[in-house]
């Protein structure tokens, strides 16, 4: 399940068209380099739940939330970046797991730091830049448990 993105807006659009895939309680942990998109994707994500406000990078905050339209039972989109977090502890701490059991989706950036907490029934996204592209790759066990994640390109 892989899906060429050709540039910035093409990655933000694909963010978009995954947001109609997603359900109250997903954790998707995104992973891919510095500077791969990974922030430009949650951006697309977000504006498919109707956030209007605007999405950054959590780097400093660690977690932003960010309320939705409600469609489909989607509140909250929790936009988290673990990058500077120094232990899986303090991963625990965020407690992202509790706050998705009401009404949210949560975005974790760097989220193959964070994986041991969530345990397999996650979806993943890597992103692999190619000079000015990008490849989207989708899994885990939560993607291949239904439909729409697995057909998804």
């Amino acid at each position: 399940m892989s899906r060429h993105c050709a540039s910035p807006e093409a990655t933000e659009a694909a963010g978009e068209e995954f947001a109609r895939l997603l359900e109250p309680g997903d954790v998707v942990l995104l992973s891919g380099p510095l500077g791969a998109g990974k922030t430009t994707f949650v951006k697309g994500v977000a504006r498919g739940l109707g956030v209007r406000e605007r999405v950054t990078s959590p780097t400093f905050t660690v977690v932003r939330e960010h309320h939705a339209d409600g469609a489909r039972g989607i509140r909250t989109l929790l936009h988290a970046d673990v990058y500077r977090l120094g232990s899986l502890d303090e991963v625990v701490d965020l407690a992202l797991g509790e706050l998705v059991e009401e009404g949210a989706v949560a975005l974790v950036e760097w989220g193959e730091v964070a994986a041991a907490v969530f345990g397999e029934d996650v979806i993943t996204l890597e992103i692999t830049p190619e000079d000015d592209a990008r490849t989207l790759r989708v899994g885990g066990a939560a993607a291949r448990d239904r439909a729409g994640l697995a057909a998804w390109r």
